[in-house]
């Protein structure tokens, strides 16, 4: 019943905000976009003066918490959407009105299993921040430290799951139907919704990220994580050492503290180096709201990171491609950026490495006889995703967060000193990078770490170069019986496709039929008995 409930206010939402305006229906199969021109929510007139995107940005503050958090998700991914798109997600804020402190302090006591006054000697009932998943409130313990408490807002799992499957049904559609579909990779966007979102439903999960991120930079004085109190970490609570900063989008209180303010931007941008490139482990939130900047040493400020919900990793391959590719961009070599698009899979494996040149070419020179500091290298990473769409380059889920990341930082360090050179600031990092993992010493660590599995897979060598060669022999006999099975499979699809198509028109031709009853002016009783009767026939003989 909830679940009938909730779907009839999506419904609701998506007609009276006109949402299928975003609807590619002419990349839709004919007897679908039939469907669809019949739906009811065409009877609703589009809402004058309001635009596109503000619609769906106030759809999904209709829809609540969840919507709003994809909102401000998508609002990061501008090598998908439009500009006005993209800006008016950005407008969805953080905060939403907190729950009852009443509810706050009955999940802490039935999590921690004791009451709030044997754990806190202070508890603030009234929360210092609310957001779509989860409400802080400040507190001191027993023992002095002043602490935080995250609270998970209640029953939010049931609402996830069932708008989660109702928007991978959706996807499926897009992916199915659409003309990008597939390139853009809806389902996998969802996906990576999903497990990000559930992994901020686990704050036993954050409180690991956070214990990592700060174990990461125990030598360092660029980035301070604050103590997770683990006594007092369940998975919807979180207790966490409160800090005392600066927030970092507050400008003015950075100056008049005299804050230097280009050692922060070059500082922003080399601890992002330093966590994809050294830890391979990086804080993929790193808004304005949850940065802050300590109060210990103006000169040589440091950065204080909270709410380490999200987080990316890469592999090597990835981190080796990533590294390469952006050194290629310092130095103008579109030739390599395109042979190692190429060569990793990124756009389709039919692209000739020339033409890509030539379009990466077209895109960046224009942007490169600018002046450095006036350069944003986030711009020029989607430019080069919109021309990629031309050879069919593929959203890579990996690096979306890593591409989210590096739009938050360059835009933050250009907010902090506006004449940031990203590109001078960053290119000695990726240049040791490299040299570390490509120059002999890293040749020299590789050899030995393999040599003692060489040795002991020596002996079989002969067998196994044996069973090879004959397995290479039996290959065109295999690859003769794959084909026909493909084919036979084939076949079917086919089959099965066609019984779709004739059943949808059969269940068209009989709803335009039963419309015809309800509305006897449209074709009269005896035209919309015929409809119906033909549409069964139809459904008979060919569906």
């Amino acid at each position: 019943m909830m679940q009938l409930k909730r779907l009839l206010t999506l419904i609701y939402v998506f007609s009276k905000y006109r949402l299928d305006d975003f609807i590619p229906v002419n990349m839709l199969p004919w007897y679908l976009r039939i469907a669809f021109y019949l739906a009811p929510w065409r009877f609703n007139p589009i809402p004058k003066r309001v635009p596109k995107a503000k619609r769906l940005r106030l759809a999904l503050v209709a829809l609540g918490p969840i919507y709003i958090k994809l909102g401000q998700i998508l609002s990061t991914r501008k090598d998908l959407l439009s500009p006005e798109l993209a800006t008016e997600l950005a407008k969805l804020q953080d905060k939403v009105p907190p729950f009852k402190a009443k509810t706050a302090r009955s999940i802490i006591e039935q999590s921690l299993g004791e009451s709030i006054e044997s754990v806190f000697a202070e508890f603030e009932t009234e929360p210092m921040a609310s957001a779509s998943i989860a409400q802080v409130h400040a507190a001191k313990l027993h023992s002095g430290e002043d602490v935080v408490v995250k609270v998970i807002r209640p029953n939010l799992e049931k609402t996830i799951n069932k708008d989660i499957a109702m928007m991978m049904a959706a996807a499926k559609l897009v992916e199915r139907y659409a003309k990008d579909g597939k390139r853009l990779r809806p389902v996998d966007v969802i996906e990576d919704y999903r497990h990000t979102i559930f992994g901020e439903l686990d704050l036993i999960s954050e409180a690991a990220n956070a214990s990592q991120l700060r174990r990461n930079f125990n030598d360092s004085d660029l980035l301070y994580v604050p103590e997770v109190y683990w006594d007092f970490c369940r998975d919807n609570v979180m207790v966490m050492e409160r800090i005392y900063g600066t927030p970092i989008g507050d400008i003015d209180q950075l100056i008049a503290r005299g804050t230097n303010m280009k050692v922060l931007a070059e500082r922003g941008v080399e601890i992002f180096f330093r966590q994809v490139f050294k830890d391979s482990f990086f804080h993929a939130d790193m808004h304005p709201g949850n940065i802050f900047v300590a109060h210990n040493d103006p000169e040589t400020p440091q950065y204080i990171a909270i709410d380490c919900g999200i987080v990316g990793t890469l592999d090597e391959t990835d981190q080796d491609y990533l590294a390469r590719n952006l050194l290629a961009f310092f130095n103008q070599d579109y030739h390599e950026v395109a042979r190692l698009h190429v060569e990793s899979g990124w756009v389709g494996s039919g692209t000739k490495v020339n033409e890509f040149e030539a379009a990466i070419r077209s895109v960046c020179e224009p942007i490169f006889e600018k002046p450095l500091e006036e350069i944003s290298f986030g711009q020029v990473l989607m430019r080069l995703f919109q021309t990629a769409r031309r050879f069919n380059m593929e959203v890579q889920p990996q690096l979306v967060l890593l591409q989210k990341t590096l739009l938050n930082i360059e835009g933050l360090g250009r907010q902090l000193y506006p004449q940031l050179d990203l590109w001078n600031t960053a290119k000695p990092y990726l240049e040791q990078w490299v040299i570390k993992r490509m120059g002999p010493k890293a040749i020299w660590q590789e050899l030995k770490r393999q040599v003692p599995a060489w040795i002991q897979h020596g002996p079989n060598m002969p067998e196994t170069i044996r069973n090879t060669l004959l397995t290479l022999g039996e290959y065109p006999a295999q690859q003769k019986k794959l084909h026909d099975k493909l084919d036979a499979i084939e076949r079917g699809l086919s089959e099965q496709s066609q019984r779709r198509k004739h059943r949808a028109l059969g269940v068209i031709v009989s709803a335009l039929g039963l419309v015809g009853l309800h509305s006897p002016f449209l074709w009269g009783f005896e035209g919309s008995a015929a409809l119906i009767a033909l549409g069964l026939a139809w459904l008979v003989v060919r569906g």
